[in-house]
């Protein structure tokens, strides 16, 4: 629990309560930057980071790409949050610039590693693989959108951190997918389990300012209803289709 400090006043008056307010973000922000590079590392070790990166066993050239610039992406969460609690923000806004490209990239590798698997016809967790190629494209879709209002959002330091976090959030699910704890891939479960992510933010905010940050809601809300919905559309007939010309397509 957060504690508050009482100012002394005037005798008979209501003490003044200072929040602990939000100089404690960049603690809890790099603390979550570190979080994450620890679940995607949990998750792709023994496939990816300790079998040789570069080297490891994948299917194709595309899943090496893809792997290296999402990597890059979680590694310049780390940098950017620790230049912040550096004070060194001079430096973060220049390389907010080149994050913002390779944001643009991991999309399109994002899809195209997708488009992939679903070529090879995989699909894990009981989903065939035209069901789950609505996972990595809405998940696409969500990191897309939540960069793009983070980028506009620059120049206000509480909105963007909290946009850029989320939009990281949603990346979480295949390295949890992947964690040894679990007897096979579930990306459902996955999904819940990433939550968490959500929940510590939303904890931080009501600590730091006893309310709920504005890009916190809408962020956390267009995330959660995005994935909540993707299954069911997976197994529409509409969707089927769409799978299908995408997989004539990547042949």
């Amino acid at each position: 629990m957060s504690t508050t400090v009482m100012h002394p006043t005037v005798p008979g008056k209501t003490p003044v309560i200072v929040l602990p307010g939000r100089q404690f973000d960049h603690i809890f922000f790099s603390a979550m930057a570190w979080l994450m590079l620890a679940t995607v590392f949990f998750g792709f070790a023994a496939t990816y980071y300790l079998a040789g990166v570069f080297r490891a066993p994948l299917p194709a050239l595309i899943i090496h790409l893809h792997g290296a610039a999402f990597s890059c992406w979680i590694l310049l969460l780390v940098t950017q949050t620790s230049l912040v609690s550096a004070g060194r923000t001079d430096i973060h806004r220049r390389l907010g610039i080149a994050g913002f490209f390779l944001a643009c990239l991991m999309v399109i590798l994002g899809v195209l590693a997708a488009t992939n698997a679903l070529v090879r016809n995989t699909g894990p967790g009981g989903l065939d693989a035209k069901a789950f190629y609505i996972i990595p494209l809405t998940d696409m879709l969500i990191f897309a959108t939540l960069v793009f209002f983070a980028f506009r959002a620059r120049s206000n330091s509480a909105s963007h951190k909290r946009l850029i976090f989320l939009a990281t959030v949603a990346l979480m699910i295949a390295a949890i997918a992947r964690w040894p704890i679990w007897s096979h891939r579930d990306p459902l479960k996955a999904t819940l389990v990433s939550y968490i992510f959500i929940l510590l933010l939303v904890g931080y905010d009501f600590w730091s300012t006893r309310k709920l940050h504005r890009a916190t809601i809408w962020a956390s809300a267009f995330l959660i209803v995005v994935q909540q919905i993707r299954i069911p559309i997976a197994h529409t007939a509409a969707w089927h289709a769409f799978a299908t010309w995408a997989q004539t397509v990547g042949r």
